[in-house]
């Protein structure tokens, strides 16, 4: 059977692409001493601009299978080597994941090999909901949603709520894993792992949303998508009046309010770049999003183990800061050059033709 011609749309790689950018901006400073308050994860409840990253980048994933994979299903292709497909692409992601944490316990004499990571649940995220798009049933797949979310927050609600460490997510993340989970407390025994197990599971729901936020966009029907954005939004802001908005433990209010926020992006981004004909920016980077992922993150590690970092900051950026400036001003601009570098990489690899990770 004929492989379907698949659609790529400008809009959905300047999305990946720019979320990419904010990603290498936050995750970079120059000096984590000095970094602006928008620029870090709220401690707990709440909900910054950089908590805002990791949920958009599991909504694109969503919306990557809506475009790549459920296409191939409605033509008909047999769904069996779909699956080997993507059990190979999630074993990928989530070995790539494996081997930094790996590179960093190694290199930076961290206390422990960590198992979970930004990658590792990207990489389940993507396998559970591309086998559901091998069963395209909006109305399952719908329902799922309202189950997880509905079904997580009754679980914490139920066993102990969502205070740190002692809710339940925590807890399932330090009976499995013990001292190797994110945060460990030796004196109390308690851990909490920020992309552990059982708070994958609305995690999962972010990424099915954007699977069917990306029907919508494959299929014409994107004039849905700025109704469904501002329903998520306003669901997400009043339940965070029971359950707040906690990225720690992906909260389905949580869920509500960044699915929001990126499928209206995902809408201006479209009527900006597909209908209106705008530059796609960050395309590059969303055509090499893994591949700047694992290098700049592989680059951080090795700039921090050998003190090239420190220095490069110290030398490069905050030597030539005023006196009188704020030293925040210098970090952010190590920051901005770390993020301009990798774009600039990363368009020299599209020039080029070049792909060195493929997912």
């Amino acid at each position: 059977m004929a492989v379907p011609s698949l659609r790529r749309f400008a809009s959905v790689d300047a999305l990946r692409g720019l979320t990419v950018a904010a990603m290498l901006l936050v995750n970079d400073p120059g000096d984590w001493a000095h970094v602006y308050a928008p620029l870090l994860h709220s401690q707990w409840d709440g909900c910054t601009p950089t908590d805002l990253v990791f949920p958009f980048f599991l909504f694109i994933v969503g919306v990557s299978i809506a475009l790549g994979i459920v296409p191939r299903v409605e033509a008909g292709a047999d769904p069996a080597p779909l699956r080997r497909e993507l059990w190979i692409r999630a074993g990928k992601i989530i070995g790539i994941g494996l081997a930094i944490n790996l590179l960093g316990w190694w290199l930076l004499d961290k206390p422990h090999l960590r198992p979970w990571g930004v990658l590792q649940r990207i990489g389940l995220c993507f396998l559970v909901v591309g086998l559901l798009a091998t069963r395209p049933r909006a109305r399952v797949q719908g329902a799922l949603i309202v189950a997880l979310l509905l079904g997580y927050w009754a679980l914490l609600a139920l066993t102990g709520g969502f205070a740190p460490w002692t809710n339940l997510a925590s807890r399932v993340d330090t009976a499995l894993l013990g001292p190797l989970v994110y945060e460990f407390d030796s004196a109390t025994g308690r851990g909490h792992d920020p992309e552990g197990l059982l708070s994958t599971l609305p995690a999962i729901a972010t990424t099915l949303i954007g699977l069917h936020a990306g029907g919508w966009l494959r299929r014409g029907r994107a004039h849905r998508l700025l109704p469904g954005a501002l329903g998520c939004l306003l669901v997400g802001w009043l339940w965070a009046a029971v359950v707040p908005w906690n990225k720690n433990l992906w909260t389905p209010s949580f869920v509500l309010w960044t699915a929001g926020w990126a499928m209206a992006l995902l809408w201006l981004f479209h009527m900006l770049i597909d209908v209106r004909g705008w530059p796609a920016l960050g395309r590059s980077l969303g055509r090499h999003a893994l591949t700047v992922y694992v290098g700049a993150a592989v680059m951080a590690i090795l700039l921090d183990a050998t003190g090239a970092g420190s220095a490069i900051y110290r030398v490069g950026f905050a030597q030539w800061w005023s006196p009188g400036a704020e030293p925040e001003l210098a970090s952010l601009a190590f920051a901005m050059a770390f993020t301009g570098l990798w774009w600039g990489l990363a368009k020299t690899m599209e020039r080029a033709g070049v792909v060195l990770i493929k997912a």
